[in-house]
């Protein structure tokens, strides 16, 4: 018996209204802010990711679905959303409008990595990029954008964590601080972080094994390693979101997972959980990427976050996606003259908007109406032979348990007037 693949699942009917109900609050929070929407391919050239993820980062060497096309060229299915986006941003010579740019998307992402609480690998993302601008003021206005997000979809009880990573000229430093640290307990770490140690450094703090926390703690801070220029950027951050209400915690362990990240990294997590298998969503500036990807210097900062996960924590808070407006209307027949007035009245509640539907085959009254209940229907028209020549039917409220007979002639505008 075929299965779907191991991390991966169907969104069934009965989960569909969470995915909706988010896509419409993100979709309705971005026109809000005056982002639009952008769709990229669901594979990219294997090199765009390559370059701008980092070839050292567990994304690249361990995660990406990757293949040749029968021309032999490598192609990634989309790992994760920003770089897409850059891309387009350069194809499409949108460096020519007016600055920043924001853009949102909802996109599959795909990433070969042990199944997590919330996360597949196959998994829904919801995300926005501006672009164009290295106005600390726009940082807070992307931590803001998400932190009412997650307010406007009912979740509660949330915390922002906030660092600054540095840029190009201070970070060196820093990291140079930070292998000096960790190589003196080179016995104490575990084999990924022994690799990160030589080749990604940055990464030594994101770990989450118990013999590598210690040596994480008392790690140098990034912050303290800061230019001039990136403290005060910082700073101007940390003021813009005070004016903005909104509440955070510095993590000086903070990170962030891909190699592109510079100076502000932020992430939101329910409030007394840590680690990458409870955050929400996070993002940062990543002010340095298009011009790696051969555009002309362009500063820029994103957020992302995971559907799946949001859905986990929804329904672990009790929040519920708002049912559908309008009533479903189930018809009920028995007799073959009842049958066909049966499917050209269906039509014409449909046609006039409303939801209708019926059973098939020679099933009995009884058996329609509980198939009627078990697919939710909010009323009943239940017709008979008789009632056909009679030019009535009977209207059954389905959870009253109520029901009266109504003219054929006025049942549209019967429905109508119980569906307002």
């Amino acid at each position: 018996m075929y299965k779907a693949p191991r991390g991966t699942s169907d969104i069934l009917p009965e989960e569909q209204g969470y995915f909706r109900y988010i896509e419409e609050r993100a979709a309705e929070l971005c026109r809000l802010y005056g982002y639009e929407r952008i769709d990229t391919p669901v594979f990219e050239d294997a090199r765009l990711f390559i370059r701008t993820i980092g070839p050292g980062t567990d994304i690249v060497e361990k995660e990406t679905y990757s293949f040749e096309d029968r021309s032999g060229q490598a192609m990634t299915l989309r790992p994760e959303g920003t770089a897409p986006i850059c891309r387009a941003y350069l194809e499409h010579g949108m460096h020519n409008l007016p600055q920043p740019v924001r853009l949102y998307y909802i996109a599959s992402i795909f990433r070969y990595e042990r199944p997590q609480k919330g996360r597949y690998r196959q998994h829904q993302q919801f995300g926005f990029e501006a672009l164009g601008d290295a106005d600390p003021a726009l940082d807070a206005e992307v931590i803001d954008m998400a932190w009412r997000f997650f307010d406007r979809i009912g979740l509660s009880h949330l915390c922002l964590q906030l660092n600054s990573i540095g840029c190009k000229l201070c970070r060196p430093h820093y990291l140079e601080e930070l292998k000096v640290h960790y190589s003196a307990y080179g016995d104490r770490l575990c084999p990924d972080c022994k690799a990160r140690l030589l080749r990604n450094p940055l990464r030594l703090l994101d770990c989450k094994k118990p013999s590598c926390q210690g040596v994480a703690q008392s790690a140098p801070r990034s912050v303290d390693y800061l230019c001039p220029e990136c403290g005060e950027h910082f700073e101007s951050v940390l003021r813009y979101l005070f004016l903005l209400g909104i509440p955070f915690e510095k993590n000086h362990r903070l990170v962030r997972g891909l190699d592109y990240y510079t100076r502000t990294v932020f992430e939101i997590q329910p409030k007394g959980e840590a680690g990458a298998q409870s955050a929400l969503g996070g993002g940062g500036r990543y002010d340095d990427l298009i011009e790696e990807l051969g555009g002309r210097p362009t500063p820029a900062i994103g957020f992302a976050a995971g559907m799946e996960r949001i859905v986990l924590n929804m329904k672990e808070q009790g929040v519920s996606p708002p049912a559908p407006s309008g009533s479903k209307v189930f018809v009920a027949y028995f007799g073959d003259e009842a049958k066909d007035e049966a499917v050209r009245l269906i039509a014409t509640l449909r046609r006039t908007g409303i939801s209708a539907f019926s059973s098939f085959g020679d099933r009995s009254l009884k058996a329609q109406l509980r198939q009627a209940d078990a697919l939710g229907a909010s009323y009943c028209l239940i017709l008979s032979e008789e009632e056909v020549k009679t030019g009535t039917a009977m209207l059954r409220d389905m959870a009253k348990g109520e029901q009266r007979r109504v003219s054929m002639g006025d049942v549209v505008g019967q429905l109508q007037k119980e569906n307002h």
